[in-house]
């Protein structure tokens, strides 16, 4: 039985630290017979996951990106396509967020959360977008965005703002490309078990069981319930699904 993505090759930003989404994402898709790029701005990061997703039998490729960067993204397509000469998955995975009340929130944090959360989904994408045409066998582009992008959070001015971004800029791209096979939908994480969480919790423990407890299913998301909605909107099973959205967060949007 071969797998979900046997043979296709797939870019995951973002995807260095193995407690990540993006290692998570990169590892299972790896596992599905993937062909996997894994950068991240921590060379040393992605060369771990690299490294584990081969020592588990899989293949892939680390490299190092700065996502803000347009000719950091051309070096990188340049990279796949003299290694493989097409691009069939990207996962816009790269990301930060900065949370702080409006009045605390400066002009450089903003810019700094649009350029690594919306700005690098148009370059990554425009850049998929433009090598899988010119393949003309289709593909899948999936892109990060929060429940933040949904509804509104606070202290997530910036961060809402860029996801947001990320959701409706995912729908125009999927109306301009639909003719060419090229699928494009965001997945919304809620609260996930990363390592970022470990810091709330130690700062603030009971504030931090109230945020858990407020989820309807009583508990943050594992990174693989993200990899695997990725996995399904990069694999051929979600060929008839474009333009969409996927909630992934315990039921916290529905209240």
């Amino acid at each position: 039985m071969t797998g979900r993505l046997e043979g296709k090759i797939a870019l995951v930003t973002g995807a260095g630290g193995l407690r990540g989404l993006g290692a998570a994402t990169a590892q299972r898709f790896a596992q599905e017979g993937a062909f996997v790029y894994v950068t991240d701005l921590d060379r040393a990061g992605a060369g771990e996951v690299a490294a584990a997703i081969e020592q588990a039998g899989g293949q892939a490729q680390a490299l190092a990106q700065d996502v803000t960067s347009e000719s950091s993204w051309d070096e990188i397509f340049a990279t796949i396509e003299r290694g493989h000469g097409r691009l069939d998955v990207l996962v816009n995975n790269a990301g930060i967020a900065i949370l702080k009340p409006l009045p605390e929130l400066t002009a450089a944090d903003w810019e700094r959360q649009n350029k690594v959360n919306l700005d690098s989904v148009f370059f990554g994408t425009q850049r998929a977008v433009a090598l899988m045409r010119n393949v003309g066998q289709g593909g899948s582009i999936v892109n990060l965005s929060s429940i933040a992008g949904i509804v509104g959070v606070t202290m997530c001015g910036a961060y809402a703002a860029a996801k947001g971004g990320v959701r409706l800029f995912s729908k125009v791209v999927a109306m301009e490309c639909a003719a060419d096979n090229i699928r494009c939908n965001s997945v919304h994480p809620g609260m996930i078990e990363t390592a970022m969480q470990d810091v709330a919790r130690r700062d603030n423990p009971e504030g931090f069981k109230q945020i858990v407890s407020a989820i309807p299913m009583q508990r943050m998301g594992s990174p693989l319930d993200i990899a695997n909605m990725n996995l399904f909107l990069a694999s051929d099973e979600s060929g008839y699904i474009t333009g969409c959205e996927f909630v992934v967060d315990g039921g916290s949007t529905a209240m």
